[in-house]
């Protein structure tokens, strides 16, 4: 009886399986072939090449070519579930109206996050009406310690806890993108005397970014920002634009409050 509870409450391998699998598709810039697959997970290749099948055949993920020489990439059923996960978010509505407000007020593309183990996820983004980005970032994740979303999210952690979320070594997205865990924990004791976080070029070439934290759950796992083209980001620009990323943070979590949403 007390192995069948240790088993219950275990992992269950195929289930586990199928889990990384599609988090390797996800995080993939391109499609993955079979023999790409197992060396990311270390799956032996007919198992993995069974489970590749069966998602396959239920739209899960779309195979290019056939047999064990496809490439994989997510498919229709996995935008499903994550359309169902911000449709059911009920801080999403306010969050993206306050931050249609933000980028009103500022004139710059604005983003809504939240933090996921070392990740942030982007569950909304309102453009600014000049720029020429082509994709969206929403369901997109980028290291926590490389965004000011991320930062102004682990600031309201301890340091202790901060180092046992990040992973060893610190993913570099760029060449400003900070890597040293003294020199992120200093960042991160500048957000928390300030309230709010900035980085430049830490995760896309010619930007800046001014995040705060949403206070309305204790920690925060909620955050917004605006993105800032670098040669717009003065100091004076940056201070106008913090005073008003802090302004809408301290409405959004006002509102959700008011609204008993935690």
């Amino acid at each position: 009886m007390a192995r069948e509870e240790a088993v219950a409450r275990g992992p269950v391998k195929s289930a586990e399986r199928t889990v990384r699998i599609m988090e390797a598709l996800a995080s993939s810039p391109e499609r993955l072939t079979l023999g790409a697959l197992q060396e990311l997970t270390g799956y032996p290749r007919s198992s993995l090449y069974a489970l590749l099948r069966t998602l396959a055949g239920m739209k899960w993920i779309e195979a290019q070519d056939g047999g064990e020489s496809a490439a994989y990439g997510i498919g229709p059923r996995a935008l499903l579930c994550g359309t169902a996960y911000l449709d059911r978010d009920p801080a999403l509505p306010h969050a993206v109206r306050q931050i249609e407000r933000l980028r009103a007020d500022v004139g710059y593309t604005t983003h809504y996050a939240r933090l996921d183990e070392a990740r942030v996820i982007y569950l909304a983004t309102r453009e600014a009406t000049d720029s020429r980005r082509l994709t969206s970032r929403v369901g997109r994740q980028l290291p926590a310690h490389a965004t000011a979303l991320g930062k102004a999210l682990m600031a309201e952690l301890t340091a202790r806890e901060v180092d046992a979320l990040l992973p060893e070594p610190l993913e570099g997205l760029t060449a400003h993108t900070v890597t040293g865990r003294r020199e992120l924990a200093e960042e991160l004791d500048g957000v928390r005397a300030r309230g709010w976080s900035l980085e430049n070029e830490q995760n896309t070439p010619g930007l800046c970014c001014v995040a705060a934290a949403v206070p309305y759950r204790i920690p925060a796992t909620d955050a917004i920002s605006c993105s800032i083209p670098l040669d717009h980001a003065s100091d004076q620009e940056i201070a106008r634009v913090s005073e008003a990323v802090l302004h809408h943070r301290s409405e959004l979590a006002g509102t959700l409050r008011r609204e008993g949403i935690r």
